[in-house]
């Protein structure tokens, strides 16, 4: 058994007799002497092989990535590598041996590798050995780890919850499992526990965690995988108060344990409303400042036929002010912005520079010279000052233009990557309006708790009922979200009817859990924090991927193993499925 790791040993263990494991990361050979790089999960220590020395001629035929058992005495080293731990010293070998050579490499294994990413998954196995994903691993271990200790020290007890589910809409399209024993009937894998960590708060377990898998058959994206762990969180006898507090002492506890960051408590809260007012989302990345100014009121008697059209449709002209940075901007790259916003269903990009006291611009000739001074003073216009102005419908206008400040954000460099700031987005509406399904459906889910003000209004008027549902966002994601649970069933009741659920569809679909609704269910709530998102998050990086031992790709494929893939005939039978191949 390996009983050391190469970091274990420096300066102070000169002399010393040791035996190492490991890989071969890198080997030369200088003047007839052989120096390997032997890497660990740990790192990388020296060793050193002498021409005189028996296994010689099989150090000097290894192979990079090679695995082998070394054992030597540890030296001083004359030429010292500070950058790494055991930079001040080497292993003179006194007996090598192969365990197992590798095979030429698909990529070579280094942290600034060029290597494509299709590449790195088919074979990640290998990438794993970088230490850029080694440690993001590390990273997530000690999260986790942190996690499981904070909860286990205030009272929650750690259940596991089933994997093989009934399917209930509401919510992303479940991954279905055919079932071999009732042929014709299917299992969903869980797209969260939502519904049985409230079951166990009937069941009187009162605080409960679970780190917990969940599946969602839905269009992958940089910050998404189908499968994902969460930090899963129910409390009984709580209020959103309550739900708040005790998961910000969970996330500082984290960032202390992980960053040895102290964050700052109580989180500021924002309104939902305030938020996509302000910011155009509801996980508003406040590490810089640029909000979005409704200037729809110097508009109000304009000329302008196009914005006259909006504001007469009930639309809104807003707009961000990209301060001192005109100079940056030609036509052309105010093109580009015009394209991203256009993806964002905007109609459109207009602009004015303010230079040499000024205005130019796509509009300047189409607005009023007292327009243009009302925009300078309500807007604090200065030299140099760009505006980037969209007029649309109020929700088209906030989503192009919130993501427009992000990637002006970025692109100005107006980010720092090291800074953090957590928020807690609060109020959010318990609808939304689906013109797919021409139906309101839950912004959440639907047992999620109206405002106590709100459940009179929840058949009259779904579109203005607000939820006790709440977000904690860190840096512009959503780093987990939750709400205080409905618990009284005619609540539950007025509910689905308002999502357009029949009494007998209800029934159907979640009798078990209504029916434990009859048996005493106390006042809960609770939260659920991505754990593969947090870990991106304390780790620096914007692909999921890189935190996950084994992704999937952007089309849900794994490149390693080759799933999904085609399965025997003989087992298609066991179950009673037949697979019918469709003309695109």
């Amino acid at each position: 058994m390996k009983k050391y790791n190469n970091t274990d040993f420096n300066i102070k263990n000169v002399g010393q007799t040791v035996e190492l494991y490991g890989w071969v990361s890198k080997k030369r050979n200088l003047g007839g002497l052989v120096f390997i790089d032997l890497r660990d999960r740990s790192g990388i220590i020296q060793l050193v092989v002498r021409p005189e020395q028996k296994d010689y001629e099989v150090a000097s035929n290894l192979k990079s990535e090679s695995v082998i058992r070394a054992v030597g005495i540890i030296m001083e080293r004359e030429s010292k590598n500070m950058k790494i731990p055991t930079g001040e010293i080497e292993v003179i070998i006194s007996d090598l041996e192969l365990i197992n050579q590798a095979n030429d490499l698909p990529f070579e294994i280094t942290d600034n590798t060029t290597a494509l990413e299709d590449t790195r998954l088919k074979y990640r196995y290998l990438d794993l050995r970088r230490n850029e994903l080694k440690d993001k691993l590390i990273t997530r271990s000690k999260i986790t780890m942190a996690v499981r200790n904070f909860l286990a020290s205030n009272g929650f007890i750690e259940v596991e919850t089933p994997i093989l589910c009934k399917s209930t809409p509401e919510g992303a399209r479940d991954y279905l499992v055919p079932s071999r024993v009732n042929k014709g009937k299917f299992y969903a894998l869980p797209q969260s526990p939502q519904i049985f960590k409230q079951l166990l708060m009937i069941g009187g377990v009162e605080k409960y965690f679970q780190i917990a898998k969940c599946f969602r058959d839905e269009d992958l994206r940089a910050d998404r995988q189908p499968e994902f762990t969460q930090v899963d969180i129910e409390m009984s006898f709580v209020d959103e108060e309550d739900v708040m507090d005790t998961t910000e002492k969970l996330i500082n506890y984290v960032f202390k344990e992980v960053k040895g960051i102290d964050i700052s408590l109580p989180l500021m809260k924002m309104k939902y409303d305030d938020a996509i007012r302000d910011y155009g989302s509801d996980k508003p990345d406040l590490r810089f400042d640029m909000k979005i100014q409704d200037i729809s009121s110097v508009f109000q008697n304009t000329e302008f036929s196009a914005f006259q059209n909006v504001l007469a449709n009930q639309g809104v002209i807003n707009c961000l002010i990209v301060k001192d940075k005109a100079e940056q901007y030609s036509r052309k790259e105010i093109d580009k912005l015009t394209d991203f916003v256009k993806t964002y269903k905007a109609s459109g990009l207009a602009w004015l520079k303010y230079n040499n006291h000024e205005f130019t611009g796509s509009i300047r000739k189409v607005v009023s010279d007292s327009e243009l001074a009302s925009l300078k003073e309500i807007l604090n216009i200065e030299e140099n000052d760009l505006i980037l102005i969209v007029a649309d419908q109020y929700s088209i206008v906030k989503t192009s233009l919130g993501a427009l400040r992000c990637k002006l954000g970025r692109d100005l460099g107006l980010i720092d990557e090291k800074d953090y700031k957590l928020l807690w987005v609060v109020d959010f509406p318990s609808f939304e309006y689906s013109e797919q399904e021409n139906r309101y459906v839950a912004c959440h889910h639907p047992f999620t708790a109206p405002k106590d003000s709100d459940i009179d209004k929840l058949l009259t008027d779904p579109g203005h009922c607000y939820s006790k549902a709440y977000d904690i966002v860190i840096n512009g994601y959503e780093a987990g979200g939750g709400s205080i649970r409905i618990h009284k069933q005619e609540v539950q009741a007025k509910m689905f009817e308002a999502l357009g659920f029949t009494k007998e569809a209800a029934k159907e679909k979640f009798g078990f859990f209504l029916e434990a609704f009859d048996y005493g269910t106390p006042p809960h709530g609770g939260l659920a924090l991505g754990l593969d998102r947090l870990t991106m998050l304390l780790t620096n990086t914007e692909n999921i991927r890189d935190v996950i031992a084994f992704p999937k790709t952007a089309s849900a494929s794994c490149l390693m193993s080759e799933c999904p893939n085609v399965v025997e005939e003989s087992q298609l039978k066991e179950l009673a499925l037949k697979i019918e191949t469709r003309e695109s």
